[in-house]
């Protein structure tokens, strides 16, 4: 007989540890399931072709009714559910504003508690394994993300001058969701090369959020290279404030392993992109706490 549960792929699923500041430090948000009877952090599965980012904010307002903030990246918990695997990839996160929880059919109870006794009122051991990783690192982060603009049609092809080259259709797919992964992470300054591409791509994340969109000849391609444009990032910085900066495809990867190497850490084996797609820095205590790549679904 074929166990079809050892053929399917596994259960993918997003959530977050969910914290605010308490009296006496950081509090947790445990939730209770009335199916299982467990005490977890908020989380769900993907819905189908649904990005993970969306998935994780998606379940969280779900399940809690507050609307999140992801911060930087928690380890990914793997185990058995039933006959098949199941993988939930976590972020940290805060909730945009308070509001009173409302009990429904996949939470009843949702319980505010420091670390231990969050800790003690956990269901399983995955669960507090996050939570201990968590607290091993900063509790407020910042996002640092640089994105390479959307797919803009063959550059031979094109006979105007080469900044005013525009996103084609499936650039313009990737800039609308693009709008909804970066929003997961909040409002943010969104800084842009000044070629019409790359602009395009950030437009419709500026609108959503209602910031202005400022250009900077440092990420420009043929205004400066990527060494200036590395300079550029790293003067970033020095204000913490949460940041965009869509650039070109030549720049891209001196500005993450410049990045790296300024914080003290390992260089990713490829630290390119491809169009459309973007890497989150989360910048915390001076330090990089966690570096995130994310794929549009519309690629």
């Amino acid at each position: 007989m074929t166990d079809a549960g050892a053929h399917a792929g596994p259960i993918r699923a997003a959530g977050a540890l969910l914290w605010r500041d308490g009296p006496d430090g950081p509090e947790f948000a445990v939730a209770h399931r009335p199916r299982y009877d467990d005490w977890s952090f908020p989380k769900g599965k993907l819905d189908r072709g649904e990005h993970m980012l969306r998935a994780a904010v998606r379940e969280i307002e779900e399940e809690t009714g507050l609307v999140p903030r992801l911060g930087r990246r928690l380890p990914t918990a793997k185990y058995r559910h039933g006959d098949r695997p199941k993988r939930v990839e976590y972020w940290a996160a805060r909730p945009v504003a308070e509001a009173a929880f409302t009990p429904n059919d996949e939470v009843d109870e949702l319980a505010w508690l420091p670390a231990a006794e969050a800790e003690a009122r956990l269901s399983y051991p995955h669960d507090a394994d996050l939570l201990r990783a968590f607290l091993d690192g900063p509790s407020r982060t910042w996002p640092l993300m640089i994105v390479r603009h959307g797919s803009a049609g063959e550059k031979h092809a094109w006979r105007e001058p080469d900044e005013l080259r525009p996103l084609d259709g499936r650039g313009r797919a990737e800039a609308a969701e693009l709008a909804a992964l970066l929003h997961a992470f909040g409002p943010a300054r969104v800084l842009s090369s000044a070629t019409s591409r790359c602009l395009e791509t950030v437009l419709p994340y500026a609108r959503r959020i209602r910031a202005d969109v400022v250009t900077d000849a440092a990420f420009t391609v043929g205004e400066t290279g990527p060494d200036r444009a590395r300079e550029r990032l790293l003067d970033l910085l020095g204000d913490g404030v949460p940041t965009v900066v869509c650039t070109h495809g030549e720049n891209v990867s001196e500005l993450v392993a410049g990045l790296c190497r300024e914080l003290g850490e390992k260089v990713p084996d490829d630290p390119s992109l491809h169009k459309g797609e973007f890497w989150v820095a989360h910048i915390g205590e001076g330090a990089l706490a966690a570096l995130e790549r994310h794929t549009p679904k519309s690629r």
